[in-house]
């Protein structure tokens, strides 16, 4: 299929070149186009691997990321393969957006796949960190989207985990979000407070209190090493947390309809997986930044807030010998992961049908 767009009244001529990648067992043949556009990015490129990725072009993460290994292709656009691009919405329940935004989109766009995003935010609840400017232009609400189905949904951590549940202000709003997704999105990945809030309501699992703020980067274990989710991994990985609460395995275990995945002798359950991949619940950050943790850890001690140095993240845990980082290489493995087999690999083509699926058998 040849496309022909318009820019200025001027047609585009197409500038054609192939890309070989594998996806599950099928080896697909992609043909990108040159096509620049005045409002959206269409693709990213790592190192001289092109990643499709729609976002709007002056999305901040977009500059963001041009200083690391991905950087921005902003005039090419994966036109010609025979799947349609995967719908992905962001609900971002974070404070600072903007850093958040980066962080997924860094690890979205590792992919051969061609991923379309749609940041969300809470209607119920006004942002006080980021600007109405930025929110206006590149957030949508609930209300915008409820009638579409996703193939893909990431429901971010926050930082109201002191409060009960119910407590929250927009804890209504986010309930019916949760059940809206449970429906119209194959997979569903929760973050760190995410994962608190869906296992709670979905399942009724409590969090509780911890005596001591679990924060560092802890090695963890795969109770499940043959499943998709952890394909390319090793025995043991590392991940970031940063959290006052807690989910017990105690609890977990009492529901036939959960699946621990992955577990860590220092910071508890990590992974827990509910119908077969259609809810996907993380208690860790692997999502952050190197520098995430290190900000952090000096913006409590600015504000003389009971804070200790995070574990495994400094070298010999010392902040003045430099960050060591552990996580980066199976953050993007586990997100590659995802995006392959729970969310291409298992959404129907015709997006109306995703209302009609089952578990995932990935």
């Amino acid at each position: 299929m040849l496309l022909r767009l318009q820019q200025n009244n001027d047609v585009i001529k197409p500038l054609l070149f192939h890309h070989n990648f594998s996806a599950g067992c099928v080896l697909l043949r992609t043909r990108f186009f040159v096509a620049p556009t005045k409002n959206r990015i269409f693709a990213l490129k790592i190192n001289d691997l092109l990643m499709p990725l729609n976002i709007p072009r002056n999305l901040p993460a977009v500059e963001a990321l041009k200083k690391e290994n991905i950087f921005v292709m902003d005039d090419l656009r994966a036109s010609t393969q025979d799947i349609r691009p995967l719908k992905v919405a962001l609900l971002n329940l974070m404070p600072v957006k903007i850093t958040t935004e980066t962080d997924f989109v860094r690890l979205l766009s590792n992919s051969p796949l061609q991923v379309e995003i749609d940041l969300l935010k809470m209607q119920s609840h006004d942002s006080k960190n980021t600007s109405q400017e930025h929110l206006a232009t590149f957030y949508k609400n609930f209300d915008d989207i409820c009638k579409s189905n996703y193939d893909g949904m990431i429901i971010t951590g926050a930082p109201v985990e002191l409060l009960d549940f119910e407590e929250v202000n927009y804890w209504n709003e986010l309930a019916g979000i949760m059940n809206w997704a449970a429906r119209h999105v194959t997979s569903t990945l929760y973050i760190c407070w995410g994962a608190q809030a869906g296992l709670y309501h979905f399942h009724g699992i409590p969090k509780y209190p911890l005596d001591k703020k679990k924060f560092g980067v802890f090695k963890h274990t795969l109770n499940s090493p043959n499943i998709p989710l952890f394909r390319g991994f090793d025995d043991e990985f590392y991940a970031p947390h940063s959290r006052h609460t807690e989910i017990r395995r105690d609890d977990i275990l009492k529901v036939p309809a959960l699946n621990i995945l992955s577990e860590s002798a220092d910071a508890g359950v990590y992974i827990v997986m509910s119908r077969g991949g259609r809810e996907i619940f993380i208690t860790g950050h692997s999502e952050y930044a190197p520098d995430t943790l290190h900000t952090e850890y000096f913006r409590d001690l600015e504000k003389n807030l009971p804070i200790s140095v995070p574990v495994n993240y400094y070298a010999d845990d010392d902040p003045q010998k430099g960050i060591k980082v552990r996580w980066r290489a199976h953050a993007h493995l586990m997100f590659k992961n995802w995006l392959n087999y729970y969310v291409y690999q298992s959404t129907p083509f015709n997006s109306e049908e995703i209302e009609l699926l089952g578990d995932i058998h990935a």
